[in-house]
């Protein structure tokens, strides 16, 4: 069925310099996208992006504002070149980016939600301290058990955040929590286990305190139906509305990433090139295991860029 995925990665492929290798290409995305957010933002985002520091980065209030605009600006590039998209996803936080490429959001809506939601999840953090951890080499199954196991014995929440792969899942929860399910499962067998640097313990009840603030952020903001087909990370399923959109969204601060359904599910639908559209290679790399008779592309540093574009260049040219 030849048809191409775009995949917007989220929170995690953050790098300092990103976005400097699109710039190369297209001096005019200073003025159409990075002057604009800093100035919607009040702080200069597009020097955090481009020169750091990494300690600044990782402040997921700056982190998702980051990461996103990074990955719109590459999606700027890839559609100048004529690429565009049969079906598109994000995970968590690149389920923004996915949304304004199906044009349900405007990106200036877009990046004020998505810094909102890293301010009201950093937040959570300082009141709940807890972390998130990658459990590689147990089944999905497993890694429930465990958790299970911890929260009954402690007290304390745990659960599985990411089903990012078959043999990679995420757990999200309090500090101590997070540290036993980690022994726990290489007890059990697990290849490794490997604590996760990120800002706060995302995709778990910890965050349903900011449910309902966030829910008031996203009735402000006008959301349309997709012109392209999106499929949520959080359901593995269409969303054809916005009204399903926005839901969505919602859904996102407690519920899992059920990234190995969202790939197969696109693979279902007759995708068999998926493109990572934005920092970083996590997404393509899933997607390989997920779905090894796919081909992926990346976008992330000159060359990778260059190289994904010469493809669809002579793809076009052939056709």
């Amino acid at each position: 069925m030849n048809k191409t995925a775009f995949l917007f990665p989220g929170q995690g492929s953050q790098q300092v310099g990103m976005g400097l290798a699109l710039l190369e290409r297209r001096p005019q995305l200073v003025d159409t996208y990075y002057r604009e957010a800093d100035q919607i933002l009040g702080f200069p985002l597009s020097t955090l992006c481009w020169e750091g520091p990494d300690e600044a980065l990782r402040d997921t209030s700056v982190t998702q504002p980051a990461v996103f605009l990074t990955s719109l600006a590459t999606l700027d590039v890839l559609t100048a070149h004529g690429i565009e998209p049969d079906v598109v996803a994000g995970h968590s936080l690149g389920e923004y980016t996915a949304l304004v490429c199906a044009g349900v959001l405007d990106w200036r809506d877009a990046l004020r939600l998505v810094r909102r939601r890293g301010e009201l999840m950093a937040a959570v953090n300082e009141q709940v301290p807890g972390g998130m951890a990658a459990v590689l080499g147990l089944d999905l199954a497993a890694v429930e058990e465990i958790c299970a196991k911890v929260r009954s014995e402690l007290g304390r929440v745990v659960e599985v955040a990411n089903d990012n792969e078959p043999g990679q899942v995420v757990v999200s929860g309090t500090t101590v929590a997070v540290a036993e399910v980690m022994r726990e499962s290489e007890r059990c067998g697990a290849r490794k286990a490997v604590s996760l640097k990120v800002g706060a313990p995302f995709h778990c009840s910890l965050m349903r305190g900011i449910e309902e603030e966030f829910a008031t952020e996203l009735a402000d903001v006008e959301f349309r139906d997709p012109l392209v087909p999106v499929v949520s990370s959080v359901t593995a399923a269409p969303v054809t509305t916005a009204e399903e959109a926005v839901a969505a969204l919602r859904r996102q601060l407690t519920g899992r990433v059920r990234w190995t359904g969202t790939v197969r599910r696109m693979e279902r639908a007759g995708a068999d090139t998926f493109v990572e559209v934005g920092p970083g290679r996590v997404l393509g790399g899933l997607c390989r295991r997920i779905a090894p008779d796919s081909t992926v592309y990346a976008t992330d540093g000159a060359s990778r860029l260059a190289r994904t574009l010469d493809h669809f260049a002579s793809t076009t040219t052939a056709a």
